[in-house]
């Protein structure tokens, strides 16, 4: 029996979707439940095949045992170890590299030194930055947001330079990033499964939350089939097997705003109907297929195309 769990917090819609959407199919060999943990003991093997985490980034335990689980065999959705390692900055830094348009983008350190540290421990940073080459390269008005984490948390829309000042002396130990604004016609929230499944949503980041998929963006099928290349093109790179992409559109053009999403919003009554259906649909048959092709203790993991090719090269 192949068994394929979901890790999650106080979301309920989507777990529990997604459990009696796989047992629904009644595919022989396959059962589908919430994980249940009492215990985690070093190099011991999990009971599933699969994994679905909705939860680890906020809870390091549960990301410690997904590491082991992964150690072990289990295809945990997404990857424990590159998911740790991921974060903003670097994904922005690697769209530049993939031929993905995104804001201009500088990361800052943090404005009060970070527990354990003192002036010492900065012996390699210049004081004052070149704020002014920052400055000039992002432009103003510009966001600043935490270079790791997101759900709109301390996020600031700044107009000019005192206002810079002003809220990054808020910020406290988060590093940040001071980015471009793009100031869009249209924009689009982007389901990425399995590296292959791409579903587009019109989306509206400027209405009150419950409302910002009550959008009506009409994009032409060119414009489709452009937004779902970019879309391919970062998850196959950063190998996330259920994230999503913000695209903001200016002048026609579709900017990478946001793509670092491992554990989307997928609530029904957040999402709508008809984008839950496809999410939980979509998910459910990925699962199972990563199931079905699960090979026992072996690494069952999605490692992306940066991670490979750097390995490839290495190896040559």
């Amino acid at each position: 029996m192949k068994k394929i769990g979901i890790l999650f917090g106080k979301e309920r819609s989507f777990p529990n979707a997604f459990v009696d959407r796989i047992n629904s199919k009644k595919i022989e060999g396959i059962i589908a439940e919430p994980v249940l943990i009492d215990k985690v003991l070093q190099g011991a093997a999990s009971d599933y095949a699969v994994i679905v985490d909705r939860i680890s980034h906020d809870v390091p335990f549960y990301r410690a045992y997904l590491k082991n689980a992964a150690l072990n065999g289990t295809a945990v959705i997404n990857n424990p170890f590159w998911w740790s390692a991921d974060e903003k900055f670097f994904n922005n830094c690697l769209a530049t590299k993939i031929n993905v348009p995104v804001p201009r983008t500088a990361i800052l350190p943090s404005r009060d030194i970070p527990e354990d540290t003192s002036e010492k421990s900065f012996s390699n940073l210049a004081y004052p930055l070149d704020w002014q080459t920052i400055f000039d390269y992002v432009g103003f008005p510009a966001y600043m947001k935490p270079f790791a984490g997101g759900g709109w948390k301390h996020v600031f829309k700044l107009h000019n330079i005192e206002e810079f000042f002003e809220k990054h002396a808020q910020t406290g130990q988060l590093v940040m990033l001071l980015q471009e604004e793009i100031v869009f016609e249209e924009y689009y929230r982007c389901y990425c499964i399995g590296g292959k499944h791409v579903h587009i949503m019109p989306y509206e980041p400027r209405n009150p939350h419950h409302l910002r998929y009550s959008a009506d963006f009409k994009p032409s099928e060119e414009k489709l089939k452009e937004m779902e290349q970019i879309v391919l093109r970062i998850n196959q790179y950063l190998g996330y097997d259920f994230n999503t992409v913000e695209l903001a559109l200016r002048d026609g053009v579709p900017y990478a705003i946001d793509f670092c999403n491992p554990a989307p919003d997928a609530d029904e009554n957040s999402v709508g109907h008809n984008n839950f259906e496809w999410v939980v649909e979509t998910a459910a048959n990925f699962a199972i297929e990563k199931a079905l092709q699960h090979k026992d203790g072996s690494d069952n993991l999605t490692w992306g195309e940066f991670m490979k090719r750097s390995i490839l090269q290495q190896a040559l």
